[in-house]
């Protein structure tokens, strides 16, 4: 499926919503030099297949980004790729997901998953797994929406970050009023009660309208 921002339609502004039905899940593709972060990206796989929850991801075929979503689909669920032309040869498409969509651009690409997801889940990965997850706490931080957003830190990984986020706060640049609305969780089955408390709390709103397609 070929998706062209040019003439897709402006939708209504969303309605909240309070039950979880797809998450946006990003991650490395590579593998990671952890087994346990493999073991991961399969565990939550199955564990969003067995509760019907979709997976929108990146559409690769490697790293964790594969594994997760194969193990999605070998559990019965239902996966939704959506990937920019020029990652095609490079992540190597998994061909077996029930939709593919292929975007002009990176921009293109993440305000799509963002259409697509209830809420983010930031599994172990690299500079791009964590830009990611960066510009969505960025515009729930500026209220563009309330989708919940999860790091799952297995074996510490994202201690780092939230150590860093914690010295921004210390010296002032995140200020009262402009705080960060995130999840942590260093299991698995951890990750869907978490968010799924986190809808009901907050809902479920976000207007891609109001999120700028260029930074």
């Amino acid at each position: 499926m070929r998706f062209d921002p040019l003439r897709d339609p402006s939708s209504p502004s969303p309605t909240p919503m309070t039950s979880l039905k797809t998450i946006c899940v990003y991650c490395g593709s590579g593998p990671g030099a952890d087994p346990a972060f493999l073991d991961a990206a399969k565990a939550l796989g199955r564990d969003m297949a067995e509760q019907g929850i979709y997976l929108v991801y990146g559409g690769g075929n490697i790293g964790l980004m594969g594994a997760l979503a194969r193990s999605v689909l070998d559990h019965g669920g239902h996966v939704t790729g959506i990937i920019p032309d020029f990652l095609k040869a490079r992540e190597r498409m998994l061909d077996d997901v029930q939709e593919t969509i292929s975007v002009p651009d990176m921009h293109t690409r993440k305000r799509l998953m963002f259409d697509r997801a209830d809420a983010f889940v930031a599994l172990p990965g690299g500079i791009g797994t964590l830009e990611e997850l960066v510009e969505q706490m960025t515009w729930a931080q500026l209220g563009r929406h309330t989708k919940p957003i999860l790091l799952l830190s297995i074996n510490g990984f994202w201690k780092p970050l939230l150590v860093l986020i914690a010295h921004m706060r210390e010296l002032g640049f995140i200020r009262p009023g402009l705080e960060l609305n995130y999840l942590v969780a260093e299991r698995v089955e951890e990750v869907l009660p978490m968010l799924t408390a986190s809808a009901r709390r907050l809902g479920l709103s976000g207007d891609a309208r109001l999120i700028e397609r260029r930074f």
